[in-house]
């Protein structure tokens, strides 16, 4: 079974230290709920795994993931990942990952992925339309957590993000003792709690139920 992702999420964070962190692997993985690399077999190369967990049963996906294309200039990645777990299910995905200015406000930016994913196995049998709404799930969590980690780096010199925290009032009369503290790293959640998302897919699903008869 194949499905096909493509979305954008607006951040209120600049284009610069969202690309730190999308082009930085490793924190990536970081930001998904689930995920971990484990092992570094090369310099585009990564060997992980991720968590899956329904009541007390948790599942082990192992594999790695490759960097194909990484443009510092254009902020954008191109990513294939395949993993499979003890089970029998495999799957695998391509993925063109990239942060887009707003021409509006260099303050903000969008980041926009699109992916074809394949699952074999018996996590197919939940259905195309299901795999995507367990996907848009997981992805604002992850969105979630890559907003936050990009707010708690410092803007970088001569950025717009910098020099607007350079003219702020605050920032300019503030003394450097009473400076606010680095925001801390998202935490992330070890394993993917599937029967969370299982619970709230059929809250969803009687929600637009009562909501089509009203």
């Amino acid at each position: 079974m194949e499905v096909k992702i493509d979305k954008r999420y607006p951040l209120d964070v600049d284009p610069a230290r969202a690309w730190t962190i999308l082009g930085d692997l490793k924190t990536v993985a970081n930001c998904m709920p689930g995920a971990e690399l484990t092992e570094q077999l090369s310099d585009t190369s990564y060997k992980g795994g991720v968590k899956v967990k329904v009541g007390p049963a948790v599942a082990q996906f192992g594999g790695t993931v490759d960097v194909l294309e990484k443009d510092d200039a254009s902020h954008k990645m191109v990513l294939r990942g395949k993993g499979a777990d003890k089970g029998g299910s495999s799957a695998s995905m391509d993925m063109n990952a990239m942060i887009e200015e707003d021409p509006a406000n260099p303050l903000h930016c969008v980041l926009h992925g699109d992916a074809a994913v394949i699952v074999n196995g018996k996590f197919a049998q939940f259905g195309g339309r299901l795999m995507v709404q367990v996907s848009d799930m997981l992805l604002e969590q992850f969105v979630e957590n890559f907003r936050q980690a990009a707010h708690a780096l410092p803007a970088p010199e001569g950025s717009a993000a910098a020099k607007d925290s350079e003219a702020s009032p605050a920032t300019a009369t503030a003394k450097p003792e009473a400076s606010s503290p680095r925001a801390a790293p998202p935490k992330v959640a070890k394993e993917i709690n599937g029967l969370a998302i299982v619970w709230s897919l059929i809250k969803n699903w009687f929600s637009g139920l009562f909501g089509k008869r009203g």
